[in-house]
């Protein structure tokens, strides 16, 4: 009897404590209803770019942070690259800024030339200025055509979902500076 009058008592403690527990992190959470909500309808942006990787030069818009290893040269596996690069929409460099990409790529594979990249394309002009659009994916830079998924965005692209296709415009094999167009389709409310 007094094995079950101790189960009892600790069993209502741990209740209890668990309840308070439950109660109080229940505090910075606000659960909405669509009831009395209302929800703008999604809708789909198409937007088509031209990224400019330059990474030699005065005027470098991609850094290397992290060299590659020594022992996987052939593919510069480990190699990482911070970026600000310009966003324009022609593959002239000199054509109208739309915005910047900034995050990092890095090389991934150590037996082809694959890229994970993280960016954010950061919007400076028209009605999407300082908006941005989340991508975050493999790139295999000597593909004719690569796919890389929106994950997210930010100011009009909130909840963003979607995808962007890439295309090498133009790659310099001397300076290793690199044009590339894409072509971004994103769902956003």
């Amino acid at each position: 009897m007094a094995k079950l009058h101790s189960f009892l008592l600790i069993f209502s403690i741990s209740l209890f404590i668990s309840v308070s527990i439950a109660k109080n992190n229940e505090e910075f959470v606000e659960v909405k209803k669509k009831k009395g909500i209302r929800y703008r309808r999604e809708k789909m942006s198409v937007f088509e770019f031209y990224w400019h990787d330059i990474v030699s030069g005065l005027n470098r818009t991609s850094m290397t942070v992290v060299p590659p290893t020594s022992s996987a040269m052939a593919t510069r596996f480990g190699l990482v690259n911070m970026i600000d690069n310009p966003l324009t929409v022609g593959p002239d460099p000199k054509s109208k800024l739309i915005g910047r990409a900034q995050g990092f790529y890095a090389m991934a594979s150590q037996e082809q030339f694959e890229l994970l990249m993280v960016m954010n394309f950061v919007f400076v002009e028209g009605k999407y200025c300082n908006s941005t659009i989340t991508v975050f994916g493999r790139n295999p830079i000597f593909d004719t055509e690569r796919e890389m998924p929106v994950i997210g965005g930010s100011g009009l692209f909130r909840f963003a979902r979607g995808y962007v296709k890439l295309k090498t415009h133009d790659f310099n094999l001397t300076t290793k500076n690199a044009v590339v167009k894409y072509t971004v389709r994103v769902l956003h409310f």
